[in-house]
């Protein structure tokens, strides 16, 4: 029977006796598909425990605040433990619990002492962070005392050789007690969202459940390809609705599908976006897209040896940073996912967000991971006061992920900054943002003319050629495409409202054209961009020119 790589690690690292308390966190709360001899069939991670991983031992226990203490297996062998006389009714209250879970654990040691038939025990403590949660560093005893047995039994080496295990089960790691998570001793097991294998599976025992929604001879690995990303439990509340709707699942709906399942999964952390658009759709910069497709060519070669591990798109306000990377991801046919607001005022909050969001990333395969206004978004080396060093935590596990050569090849990390000396260097470094890239507004009149009529084009209203001629006199000097686009939605507005020739409109535009950003402080950042850029080739004569005359 095979077992998912989380679950090869629990048993790997029990029976070599390396570890025999773990902390299970991560994807714990999805649907577990569990391939057990009578047939595949799903269930929770408790099932999964208890039917595939804990078969073996006579007494497990289990706890949780709502059900208290509960005995799941074992009942004849718990009932002769002379202690539950004194104990009465299991308790409900956590500390009672963990003190009881702990008498009965030195009891089955007493009897493999004495020689008598030894018993086995596993025990799953659920929810821990419920009852071991991080929290400000306040005196709170009983919190102390259910953090201190916990991590007493996870640093017993011996627990595997009594044929003892112990598992907590959190949603992230970081949302329980530093003395708890930060044990040495306890195998930290974070599960991951299914893979490709796991998703088929589930598709297959759903499908008998769900024939109108899913037919049974579908090519289930195709499907779960598609659907990376996303959990089981929301891909079988989707396929329950389907089937209850009575419509069919088409192939035509699994780009969407993905993209609400995964956003569902995340919550308001992320948004996830398939980008419809090319490199083609890019006006200009030509130099800037060549560097691209020659990356995004290895990509699809597999040459990840020769791939950055990230870009940095840097240049003034308006410039159009964040459009060329959803192109760029839509060249390359992956998703996008862009970091929203995962700061959080409760402590661990924001951390256990990151873990999420790091879980969901590592699921999807190949996406890339946008982060504009990235000099306010990834955080300081040091914290800022009255931050209880969440700034500097966050900082730290971005930079730890974003090195992470593993993800070479699967996540592209994307930032966009109009100030990129705000961001720490540390994160600009080869190995973390591998090339940088600045992007100009347009040098010469006749760019720009260029940019606006493209705009204008897009918009209905085309100028020929002898209507530029006569407009180029009027293009500024270093217009944004974001300026650029204001004038040609103006000029679209006189069109539908009393100037029916384009090249009047337009006209009339530029006539009274001012920019709307301080030219001081456009000249400011595109001095910046500069002086960030990886090549020298990024950066035009006319910039250079332009820069060094002041």
């Amino acid at each position: 029977m095979s077992l998912p790589s989380w679950a090869t690690e629990v048993v790997a690292r029990y029976e070599s006796g390396a570890a025999g308390q773990f902390i299970l966190h991560g994807n714990v709360a999805d649907r577990m598909l569990l391939r057990l001899p009578e047939g595949p069939r799903l269930g929770r991670l408790n099932d999964y425990l208890l039917d595939v991983l804990l078969p073996r031992f006579q007494v497990v226990l289990t706890y949780d605040p709502g059900f208290g203490l509960r005995v799941e297996r074992g009942q004849e062998i718990f009932a002769d433990w002379p202690a539950l006389r004194e104990i009465g009714e299991l308790p409900s209250l956590p500390l009672p619990a963990i003190r009881a879970i702990a008498r009965f654990l030195q009891y089955a040691r007493n009897l493999r002492a004495v020689g008598a038939k030894p018993v086995t025990v596993a025990v799953v403590l659920r929810d821990a962070q419920l009852y071991v949660p991080v929290l400000p560093q306040t005196m709170n005893h009983e919190l102390s005392a259910i953090a201190s047995l916990i991590r007493s039994w996870g640093g017993d080496t011996s627990l595997a050789a009594h044929g003892q295990a112990i598992f907590l089960v959190a949603d992230r790691i970081h949302s329980l007690h530093p003395l708890v998570a930060n044990n040495p001793r306890a195998a930290e097991i974070e599960l991951p969202l299914p893979d490709t294998a796991e998703l088929a599976g589930a598709l297959a025992v759903l499908a008998p459940e769900c024939p109108r929604a899913l037919a049974a001879d579908a090519d289930f690995t195709r499907i779960a390809s598609r659907l990376a990303g996303t959990s089981i439990a929301a891909l079988e509340a989707f396929l329950r609705r389907r089937n209850h709707a009575g419509t069919p699942l088409a192939d035509a709906d699994l780009g969407d599908l993905r993209k609400a399942l995964v956003e569902r999964d995340a919550g308001e952390l992320i948004d996830f976006i398939e980008p419809d658009r090319s490199l083609d759709d890019v006006i200009g910069l030509e130099g800037v897209k060549t560097r691209l497709r020659q990356d995004l060519a290895l990509w699809k070669q597999d040459e990840v040896a020769a791939l950055p591990m990230g870009y940095l798109f840097c240049g003034p306000v308006g410039t159009g940073k964040t459009y060329l990377a959803e192109c760029l991801a839509g060249e390359a046919g992956v998703p996008v996912v862009t970091l929203r607001n995962f700061r959080d005022r409760w402590v661990g909050s924001t951390e256990a967000n990151l873990e999420k969001i790091f879980a969901l990333l590592h699921a999807l395969g190949r996406c890339i991971v946008f982060i504009d206004e990235a000099d306010q978004a990834l955080g300081r080396r040091a914290s800022g006061s009255g931050d209880s060093g969440v700034s500097s935590r966050v900082y730290s596990m971005l930079a730890a992920e974003m090195s992470d050569t593993r993800n070479r090849g699967r996540i592209l990390w994307v930032l966009a900054s109009s100030r990129p000396d705000l961001i720490e260097v540390d994160l600009k470094r080869p190995g973390r943002i591998d090339v940088k890239v600045p992007i100009f507004p347009t040098a010469t009149a006749a760019e720009g003319m260029v940019l606006l009529g493209a705009l204008c084009k897009r918009r209905g209203i085309p100028l020929d050629d002898e209507a530029k001629a006569a407009l180029l006199p009027l293009v500024p000097q270093w217009l944004t495409p974001g300026a650029a686009e204001a004038l040609a939605v103006k000029a679209y507005r006189l069109t539908k409202t009393g100037t029916p020739s384009p090249q009047e409109a337009l006209h009339a535009c530029l006539q009274g054209y001012l920019p709307p950003v301080d030219p001081l402080v456009i000249k400011a950042q595109m001095r910046l961009a500069s002086e960030e850029a990886t090549d020298a080739e990024f950066v035009p004569v006319e910039v250079r020119s332009y820069l060094d005359a002041s």
